[in-house]
């Protein structure tokens, strides 16, 4: 006689009906997915995608990890699609941001360390060759890892012909220290920093959440780019 194998439930098992319910999407078709693009072309790019995450949960400290939870209490699990729709990584290379691109012109995009690949992958995709880290956010704060504390987030430079002239502030600093706000929430003194840097050229900021004087803004939290 065989025995009948139980395979002890996993988190993601457990909480299904509560990520549906949770997780946001856009309220755009799926062969559209994002407005249009402006028809300006910009010297300077900033972009912080909505990265996926393929489903990956986190689980508050009252259970070791997702396999070995205490069900008896109403724990807390949290992921980027609770807060804003997220898009897979082939997905967002389809949307055509060269077409917004000057023939000389920057990308500046936000990457988390586990799309550190995936990242340099996209901006090769929208027609922008890898440079370096430009900047180093220390959120002066950390969070969990499987290998080391993650204190620190990346903003990679992309370059599309040459560095937009006429250039502005030469000694700007890589590192910024300022502790973490809302969830995914990106430090002002990076775009403050990058108008410094470029205080005469045309910018846009792609996944923007909200309207900033200085930039055109394109995005889902938008009703429409400005």
């Amino acid at each position: 006689m065989t025995q009948e194998i139980t395979e002890k439930p996993t988190g993601y098992s457990i909480y299904k009906k509560t990520v549906k319910k949770r997780t946001i999407r856009s309220h755009l078709p799926e062969e559209k997915f994002y407005p249009a693009l402006p028809k300006t072309k910009f010297d300077i790019i900033y972009a912080d995608p909505p990265w996926d995450y393929n489903g990956k949960l986190q689980f508050d400290k009252s259970s070791k990890d997702k396999e070995n939870l205490d069900t008896s209490k109403n724990l807390f699990i949290s992921t980027s699609g609770f807060k804003y729709p997220t898009l897979k990584t082939e997905k967002m290379k389809e949307i055509p941001i060269q077409k917004i691109a000057k023939d000389d012109s920057l990308l500046f995009m936000w990457t988390t360390n586990p799309h550190l690949a995936q990242s340099i992958e996209l901006g090769k995709a929208w027609g922008f060759e890898y440079r370096t880290v430009a900047f180093i956010w220390d959120k002066m704060v950390h969070n969990p890892g499987k290998y080391t504390l993650s204190n620190c987030e990346l903003c990679l430079v992309f370059k599309h012909g040459r560095i937009p002239t006429p250039r502005g502030a030469r000694n700007i600093r890589q590192l910024i220290r300022v502790p973490r706000g809302k969830h995914s929430e990106k430090p002002k003194e990076v775009m403050v920093a990058i108008e410094a840097m470029f205080p005469h050229h045309k910018r846009i900021e792609l996944f923007a959440r909200e309207k900033v004087k200085g930039w055109s803004n394109w995005g889902l939290h938008l009703d429409h780019w400005g």
